[in-house]
């Protein structure tokens, strides 16, 4: 190897000292007067789910309040999925806070025939008891209708379920709410069909979008029942987006929706609303997503 000169090294000394002012500027802790970096804030922390709420309101429709549960063409809210005290159902707040406290906070506000653009009311008694939990069931009377043209649009359903939650955050901004999916009505038709005495039932006005001429199959038939059951997919699909915009909402993930009932789990005396066995599996369904963890 050459030996450096002078000048040689002169160079390499001044070529040294550039990249060390340079890596200086650079270098989180050097002794140069660089500019500060500002450590980012870090994210706000996800709400955790209270799986052991102490306050339970219910909303929604003629599902929740138990109609043609226990007799023809009436409510039985004592064996409502949500706040009954029925032994044979165990409601989802009996599991949650024990049968003597559920008789004491919780509070039933569903209304049967409502749809979705009634929530908004029922949530606005709801909120006034500050409940820890807030239950929903809406949907399928906005599907339920006398022809498919007159169902709810997915807009109008998106503004009613906002509005509805915008509600209840302004008296009672911390309350949970846990979202049931709307349940599958073409299930309903295929199960029920198989019945007579249902199918005579259903020609009284029973849900005549999916339910009129139940054993018709052609191309039309077909079709509007298609579109009924489109309707209540993009319903739940609006159920989930919305709810997921709201920290303290859970959805139940299309549990509901998913559940295979059978006529065992349908009112013998209309075969649309939920037996008293129906409302127990809908009360199972509930305590297990709210009980969830995750």
């Amino acid at each position: 190897m050459r030996k450096q000169g002078p000048r040689s090294r002169a160079v390499v000394a001044v070529l040294t000292a550039a990249l060390l002012g340079v890596a200086g500027c650079d270098a989180v802790g050097g002794d140069s007067a660089g500019p500060t970096q500002k450590a980012k804030p870090s994210p706000k922390p996800t709400p955790a789910w209270d799986s052991s709420p102490a306050s339970i309101a219910a909303v929604g429709d003629s599902i929740t309040r138990g109609f043609d549960a226990c007799g023809i063409l009436k409510d039985c809210p004592d064996v409502s999925w949500a706040t009954g005290a029925s032994t044979q159902v165990d409601s989802l707040a009996v599991r949650l806070l024990g049968r003597a406290k559920a008789a004491e906070r919780s509070w039933n506000y569903a209304v049967s025939g409502a749809r979705m653009a009634d929530l908004s009311g029922q949530m606005a008694q709801a909120a006034a008891r500050t409940p820890a939990l807030v239950t929903v069931m809406v949907g399928a009377n906005d599907a339920c209708r006398d022809s498919t043209a007159a169902m709810t649009s997915v807009s109008a359903f998106r503004s009613g379920f906002e509005d509805a939650l915008s509600v209840l955050r302004k008296q009672a901004p911390k309350a949970q709410v846990y979202v049931a999916s709307v349940p599958n009505l073409k299930r309903l038709w295929s199960e029920g069909r198989a019945n007579p005495l249902g199918k005579q039932v259903w020609k009284l006005g029973v849900c005549p979008s999916m339910l009129a001429d139940a054993d018709a199959l052609d191309a039309a038939a077909t079709e509007r029942r298609d579109s009924v059951q489109d309707r209540v997919e993009a319903y739940n699909s609006v159920l989930k987006d919305v709810c997921a915009k709201d920290e303290h909402c859970r959805y139940d993930g299309g549990a509901v929706y998913d559940y295979r009932f059978g006529t065992d789990q349908l009112s013998h005396w209309d075969w649309f609303h939920p037996s008293v066995n129906g409302q127990a599996r809908l009360a199972e369904i509930a305590y297990r997503k709210v009980r969830s963890v995750t």
